[in-house]
């Protein structure tokens, strides 16, 4: 799942050697997924209201579903 969400997040933005992904256990056996991009590239990553933020969740939570996981995706 790291993979996956780093791998959009690089096609994204200018430095993808700056793309990193953490990942925490949270309540009720959710896994919170933390994206670190370059603080210029943060603009690209989220998008205009939230869109492409938006999208990466939900790419995310499909993933997931079909590996019977619950997840969250965080962008820092």
């Amino acid at each position: 799942m790291e993979d996956l969400l780093k791998a959009i997040a690089s096609g994204l933005v200018e430095k993808p050697e700056e793309v990193s992904v953490a990942s925490e256990e949270g309540e009720n056996g959710v896994t919170v997924y933390h994206l670190h991009v370059a603080e210029d590239d943060m603009g690209r990553v989220i998008g205009k209201q939230g869109r492409i933020a938006k999208a990466i969740r939900v790419v995310m939570r499909a993933a997931a579903t079909r590996n019977d996981k619950k997840i969250m995706v965080e962008i820092d």
